[in-house]
């Protein structure tokens, strides 16, 4: 008989999850992940000045608001018509790099080290499940090292970004047309001096203690393997062009479907919402045509998260997704062991690597005195799509503009995709499909549940409070 386990919530990820399971024999036969928060910012949107969108969307998430800013810029950009100048160009993917090295560094040492990395028994090493902890005594205690200088690392990326940001979460510079903030020898230093000890942290600790840890749980790259669709939307571009899906760019885009590699077509990415906590709308509607009307009473429905699908396809994103469309040589030679939970956590740490090398290129490709934005207007009517990758994946901002105003705005995010619900054809999610077949020796103990969940670095929109001075209640809601 099955055992159901549930975990209520999912801790060190970045926002609310619920994931629930029924175990048989030692491994999991059904699992069903649950967005638990309601946001509702494509409701906030409406009406509003289109150019408010950029900085408003950065607060879905206190962790990778600069994606949301580049996504809802892109989305600006195209429907305004307009294009970036290099320099533009150029700081942008500085602003989203930078965020990037402090996600990557963040996610695995912060996050997802501590299900493998024995600390001592004190916050925040603890609370934990406890896990067979199987990395030699010098290797865990230079990793536990490590937990305290990925902090110093964290915050000198945070620094790199407010540069040319202005400041960190939530940038001010990222503006329809390009950027605010003009490229000068002082910052350009300043850049390259903080990079430099990221690249030397990332080559030198990063990358190498999660081959350690690969090497002891080798077994984790049969673990977790998930759906195998891969969808990259491509981010980083590296030309000028108005065509911003298929320009030139440093993370190209694809898919990778059923062990073919195919180009990426914007018009076959579709939502559903069957077992979503809004009014029913199952027939695969395209991101323009939002469903936003929000039915927590909805009878089967189990998250607040939509189901996208790519021409009818459960796809994974993230940096595996994108290591594997870039045919990245080290990703590509694990063959399917890839697609793992180990498989992610290397990804990711080459991605980082390749990504800090790249920024210092770019940085020294800045031109003095050269143009960083172009004018623009608000048209009366348009619409726009802005498509990049944020930290953890295909990213897309879909906006429509009626009469100077946003008339319907829909974001579909990474772990939208990654921790999706069913569909109307009852296909699980990538994450729910990682689930399926994973090995769990103690239902009291399910440490196996939460190592999965954490590789893909899930992120559920990272709620922003609002409290006073002397803890006074200022409202109080519940929804059943």
């Amino acid at each position: 008989m099955a055992q159901k386990v549930i975990v209520d919530p999912v801790t060190r990820i970045e926002g609310h999850l619920k994931v629930e399971v029924e175990v048989e024999g030692g491994k999991v036969v059904d699992a069903r992940t649950s967005g638990t928060l309601f946001r509702g910012f494509e409701l906030i949107l409406q009406g509003r000045d289109p150019r408010d969108a950029q900085q408003i969307v950065q607060r879905i998430c206190g962790v990778c608001p600069t994606g949301h800013a580049t996504a809802g810029t892109l989305a600006l950009d195209d429907a305004f018509g307009i294009e970036p100048p290099p320099n533009g160009r150029i700081i942008r993917n500085l602003i989203l790099g930078s965020n990037y090295i402090q996600s990557h560094i963040l996610h695995f040492f912060h996050l997802a080290a501590l299900d493998y990395v024995k600390g001592p028994d004190v916050p925040p090493f603890t609370p934990r499940y406890q896990a067979d902890y199987r990395l030699p005594d010098d290797i865990n205690k230079k990793a536990v090292d490590n937990y305290l200088e990925a902090l110093n690392m964290r915050r000198k990326a945070q620094e790199m970004l407010a540069i040319w940001g202005g400041k960190m979460p939530h940038v001010q510079a990222i503006v329809p047309g390009g950027v605010t903030e003009h490229p000068d020898t002082q910052k350009i230093a300043e850049f390259k001096f903080r990079l430099q000890e990221l690249i030397d942290f990332i080559d030198n600790v990063y990358v190498p203690t999660v081959k350690a840890v690969a090497e002891v749980y080798s077994d984790w790259f049969d673990i977790g393997r998930g759906c195998m669709n891969m969808l990259a939307y491509g981010g980083f571009p590296l030309e000028e062009g108005k065509d911003h899906v298929n320009k030139k760019k440093f993370f190209p885009s694809g898919c990778y479907i059923r062990g073919e590699y195919r180009p990426f077509d914007p018009d076959k990415v579709a939502e559903e919402v069957k077992y979503s906590w809004f009014k029913d709308d199952t027939g695969g509607k395209k991101p323009t045509e939002a469903v936003v009307t929000p039915d927590p009473a909805k009878k089967e429905a189990y998250s607040w998260l939509k189901a996208p699908r790519y021409n009818g396809n459960v796809m994974e994103v993230g940096p595996l997704a994108r290591m594997w469309i870039m045919k990245q040589k080290d990703v590509v030679a694990l063959g399917e062991k890839a697609f793992s939970v180990m498989g992610r956590h290397f990804a990711r740490a080459i991605e980082c690597s390749l990504l800090a090398h790249a920024m210092d290129e770019w940085v020294m490709q800045l031109e003095l005195g050269k143009p960083v934005c172009v004018p623009h207007e608000i048209p009366s009517e348009a619409q726009g799509m802005g498509l990049t990758e944020a930290a953890r994946g295909a990213l897309g901002h879909w906006h429509k503009v009626e009469h100077q105003r946003t008339a319907v705005y829909n974001a579909v995010v990474p772990t939208t995709w990654n921790a999706s619900p069913r569909d109307g054809l009852n296909q699980p999610g990538p994450m729910e499909q990682a689930l399926i077949g994973a090995p769990v020796k103690d239902a009291s103990n399910p440490v196996e549940l939460v190592r999965i969940v954490r590789s893909f670095d899930p992120c559920f929109g990272c709620a922003i409070h609002l409290m006073t001075p002397d803890k006074k209640v200022i409202a109080q809601y519940s929804v059943d």
